[in-house]
């Protein structure tokens, strides 16, 4: 073994070949922009004896080292709180939709139902109409009937005093005067009419002579200065207390016409 083997190395360990270009390429700017910036110089300027000794330039400090973890570890967080906010808003969407979807299904629902209410409300109105109208028909024809029955009375009353005699101011049972008949005849279906004729053209209510029913009181003169009643008995002819000379007869109206007429059956 050689005698200097035990000797160390002066010799500087080799600098990796990346860390070195850098260097150099560092190093080479510098001495560029001096060069550059010597050469725009006035040209008596003194040459350069002075020579910069440039930083030294690594990446294995553990400062650098640190704050590349500390940036890779942010860009995971900013991942991470990106994804979760995404998540977020998708759910968000989901349930937004799901309450629309809800909300339109109970509208549609209690329209439904309204709607509902409002058919029955409506059977229920038309029942009502219709048993109404059945009473009101029912009631119209049982007053028809009692009227017609009335009216029967009233005329066979009247032709039971067929004959008899005329006589101003008598009022029965075998004379009367035109209106003393017709009260009597009125009187035995419970209707009390007045006792002259003037307040007996206004005792009911005002008819048509085109319109005429049996039982209907006829006058002759103003309604309220009548001077002459009578009773209709249908087929165009009435009966009453005529005249002196007459007595109480059936005449047709065509023969005298009357000026009006009252309905109070």
């Amino acid at each position: 073994m050689s005698h200097t083997a035990h000797i160390r190395s002066h010799r500087k360990p080799r600098r990796s070949s990346s860390k070195l270009a850098l260097r150099a390429g560092v190093a080479g700017g510098v001495l560029s922009t001096i060069a550059v910036a010597g050469s725009a110089g006035p040209a008596n300027a003194e040459p350069v004896t002075e020579t910069i000794e440039m930083p030294a330039l690594t990446f294995d400090t553990p400062e650098l080292a640190g704050a590349v973890a500390l940036s890779a570890e942010a860009t995971q967080q900013a991942a991470l709180d990106l994804d979760l906010q995404t998540q977020e808003n998708a759910a968000a969407a989901k349930a937004a939709k799901a309450a629309k979807k809800a909300k339109a299904e109970a509208d549609r629902k209690a329209e439904a139902e309204r709607k509902a209410e409002e058919a029955a409300r409506a059977a229920v109105e038309e029942r009502s109409s219709r048993s109404a109208e059945r009473t009101t028909l029912s009631s119209a024809s049982q007053s028809a009937s009692n009227a017609s029955g009335s009216a029967a009375t009233v005329v066979a009353f009247l032709k039971a005093q067929l004959g008899d005699a005329y006589v101003m101011g008598a009022t029965g049972p075998n004379s009367w005067d035109c209106s003393s008949l017709v009260q009597a005849a009125f009187r035995q279906v419970g209707i009390d009419l007045p006792r002259v004729s003037q307040d007996q053209s206004v005792a009911g209510t005002q008819v048509s002579l085109d319109n005429l029913q049996v039982g209907d009181i006829l006058y002759w003169g103003g309604a309220g200065s009548a001077y002459h009643t009578g009773v209709y008995i249908g087929d165009g002819k009435y009966l009453d207390a005529a005249n002196p000379s007459k007595g109480v007869v059936i005449q047709e109206l065509s023969g005298y016409p009357a000026s009006g007429a009252v309905r109070v059956l």
